[in-house]
């Protein structure tokens, strides 16, 4: 095999990898950046844009959120009866204060299922995955959420919405959207993860996009002609 082509299996089986990895980056929304204390709407934050009340730009993501869609800070110093919200240091949790849900629309679109923590101690819950935006063509999936337990440990400083619980969603073929919802000012989302799985978020990892199936699938071909060729 001459030294240009081992060159161009190199490169090929190197852009592979990369597509491989770049298609497994997960997405973190952790609301964090965003006024949690004043009930910021989050809306195109995640977008690279703006919160309602002027916070960012955050990271584009391609992400944006309904207008009802609200950051809440918790215990002890947010003013939300909400506490021990996943996601870290700053980390805020989102409810709506009107309609059944509020919408996550994902611009470019997103496979095989995210997740996330959430908080309804007295009320049900939902989430529906919809392949268009907006609520729009098929639905997807429907998962009915738990209800979730209010044991008021040290962390919740006595409040309603905590502990949060991990949960994943799966589902097949392409969603633009999410509705999470349930009752009026009865359940917080928080820590929303696509792409990825986290510890406790029972959902399985990213798969590669089929254009990067198919370049995986020439690449280990050519490295199997590649070790054919040396052994000869």
């Amino acid at each position: 095999m001459n030294l240009t082509l081992k060159r161009v299996l190199l490169v090929l089986a190197l852009s592979v990898a990369s597509l491989w990895v770049t298609s497994a980056t997960a997405q973190v929304l952790n609301f964090a950046g965003l006024k949690g204390s004043a009930e910021e709407p989050v809306l195109n934050y995640y977008n690279g844009g703006l919160g309602g009340d002027g916070s960012g730009p955050g990271t584009n993501y391609g992400i944006t959120f309904s207008a009802n869609a609200l950051t809440c800070s918790g215990y002890p110093s947010g003013v939300c009866n909400t506490g021990e919200i996943p996601g870290g240091a700053g980390a805020n949790a989102v409810f709506f204060l009107s309609g059944a849900a509020d919408t996550m629309d994902v611009l470019n679109g997103f496979n095989t299922g995210f997740s996330f923590y959430y908080s309804s101690p007295s009320d049900a819950a939902f989430v529906n995955v919809w392949s268009g935006l907006d609520d729009t063509g098929t639905l997807l999936a429907t998962i009915d959420l738990p209800l979730t337990k209010n044991d008021g440990d040290s962390g919740c400083g006595g409040t309603n919405f905590c502990p949060y619980d991990a949960i994943g969603v799966t589902f097949a073929g392409n969603a633009q959207s999410v509705d999470f919802g349930g009752a009026v000012n009865e359940v917080a989302f928080a820590d929303v993860t696509i792409g990825s799985q986290k510890a406790g978020q029972t959902v399985p990892s990213s798969v590669p996009e089929p254009v990067s199936l198919w370049l995986f699938g020439i690449g280990l071909a050519a490295l199997g002609l590649l070790r054919r060729r040396k052994a000869g």
